[in-house]
């Protein structure tokens, strides 16, 4: 490596985050970058280490550590400290189409299981990556790369979601002609419409369509493939389709049924987005009280977004246990992904009113209605026995609940897709395909959430990658694609 002693020489130091009384009041992203030279030395911690395991995706206990698209995290590190950009780019794009994504919103597992991590701090693997990416684009490498020979195949994929946008990277880069599907007004599914602004601009996307653009890849808005276009219309146009249409189909509560101010996270979280694409007032909790079903990702941005929104309070409903606060005997490296983490949501909450809004071991049972209005909700404490979710008996509450916002996850594709392409489906209603991502005999692939299920932005691209190859070789016989 560089500096073979700068692991024990140098402290981590992360991207400084803008201060929470200023960033609450718009949505724009909340963190800056440290100077070159700092990002240098950070990039220099990064040890000669013999077995990276931060690249590796192991499963350990059915939970996955290390990066699942096998980023050449430790070569990129060293680029980067010699001042090499150009070669940290090529380590860096020869595996993730788009690290101005995960570089934003991915959890870091590479992180996780950092070996400096087994005693100090990991190395800031998340901030090197986009370090290298944005100061690419700033120095103008990020340039068109144009196919030189096209092959005569053409490919329909449906869904603009990181998988989408990935599977027709991979193949325009091929030579293939791809177009792209996309049912709402924008492109990006997810990253454009289920993340805020402010933990990943949309310029930035908007940015990588530009560029995809300019390499040939062709974008269809507002088609909902499957009502607007059939199966067989698809079929007669391309030599394959693939469906990258996400986990969309939202996880609903008991007894709790969807009205006006009861609302699933993935409608809350774009409605906002588009009022602030827009320039329109964005005041959905303005004033209410908020309770948010769910203690993820998605539940920590709509904690975020409520706040921006000034809400007069947030509360934060989660099934699960509390996790642990550090690593234990039972948690140890790298096992240790579930270790509590306080969020900028949640960061964001406890400097606003005081106190972190998370309540664990808990949901929603009723909700309490005036004149046909929710005003309150009644909670209880939930816990686990014999795989079974049970309610603490004497444990219910009353709050105070204006607005409701489930974010309790997604089930799986929906069903007008799958009946639209006649397709079969899991327990888990994600589309069955066969190891080559491809459904039965025919010309139809599937990857991303529809096909894995509820996961990561970092995982939907490697979806996409896989899926690509696998199409590549169904179109030529053969593939060239890593």
């Amino acid at each position: 490596m560089g500096k073979p002693t700068g692991f024990m020489e140098y402290t981590r130091h992360t991207n400084p985050e803008r201060a929470i009384d200023e960033r609450i009041k718009d949505y724009f992203e909340f963190h800056s970058s440290l100077d070159e030279q700092e990002r240098k030395t950070q990039a220099a911690r990064c040890m000669d280490c013999g077995v990276p395991y931060c690249q590796s995706a192991m499963e350990i206990k059915h939970r996955v550590v290390g990066c699942p698209l096998h980023n050449l995290i430790p070569e990129w590190n060293d680029e980067i400290y010699h001042g090499h950009l150009n070669h940290a780019l090529s380590r860096l794009l020869k595996t993730n189409n788009f690290p101005e994504f995960t570089s934003r919103v991915c959890p870091a597992l590479c992180e996780k299981a950092c070996l400096c991590g087994v005693n100090d701090s990991p190395v800031t693997i998340h901030d090197n990556e986009n370090f290298i990416i944005e100061s690419a684009f700033k120095n103008a490498l990020m340039t068109p790369r144009i196919p030189v020979v096209r092959s005569s195949k053409k490919v329909a994929v449906i869904g603009s979601g990181p998988s989408g946008l990935a599977v027709a990277d991979s193949l325009n880069h091929r030579g293939h002609h791809v177009d792209v599907y996309e049912r709402d007004d924008r492109i990006g599914g997810l990253l454009m419409y289920g993340i805020p602004n402010m933990k990943l601009d949309k310029s930035v996307i908007d940015r990588r369509l530009e560029l995809m653009e300019a390499e040939g890849v062709v974008f269809k808005t507002g088609v909902n493939v499957g009502k607007d276009i059939t199966k067989e219309e698809l079929l007669k146009e391309y030599d394959a389709v693939v469906l990258c249409v996400g986990s969309k189909q939202a996880r609903t509560l008991p007894n709790v049924k969807v009205a006006k101010n009861v609302m699933f996270a993935v409608d809350y979280l774009a409605h906002s987005t588009k009022n602030v694409l827009a320039n329109k007032a964005d005041n959905q909790a303005k004033g209410k009280h908020v309770v948010i079903v769910g203690g993820g990702d998605t539940g920590n941005d709509c904690v975020a977004t409520a706040i921006r929104q000034q809400a007069k309070s947030v509360v934060q409903l989660e099934m699960m246990s509390e996790p642990p606060h550090e690593r234990t005997a039972d948690n140890p490296w790298p096992e240790w992904p579930n270790v509590k983490k306080t969020d900028y949501g949640q960061q964001e909450a406890i400097h606003v009113f005081g106190n972190d809004p998370r309540i664990y071991n808990t949901t929603v049972k009723e909700v309490i209605e005036e004149k046909g209005v929710m005003k309150k909700i009644k909670i209880v404490q939930v816990k686990f026995e014999n795989g079974k979710l049970t309610e603490v008996a004497g444990s219910e509450k009353v709050i105070d609940c204006d607005l409701l916002i489930i974010a309790a996850g997604f089930t799986g594709a929906e069903s007008y897709v799958t009946k639209a392409f006649n397709l079969k489906t899991t327990p888990r209603n994600t589309i069955l395909t066969n190891d080559a991502y491809q459904c039965g005999d025919t010309p139809i692939f599937a990857a991303g959430d529809g096909h894995r299920g509820q996961s990561l932005v970092v995982w939907a691209i490697a979806e996409g990658r896989n899926c690509a190859a696998n199409v590549d070789r169904y179109l030529m016989g053969y593939t060239t694609m890593e």
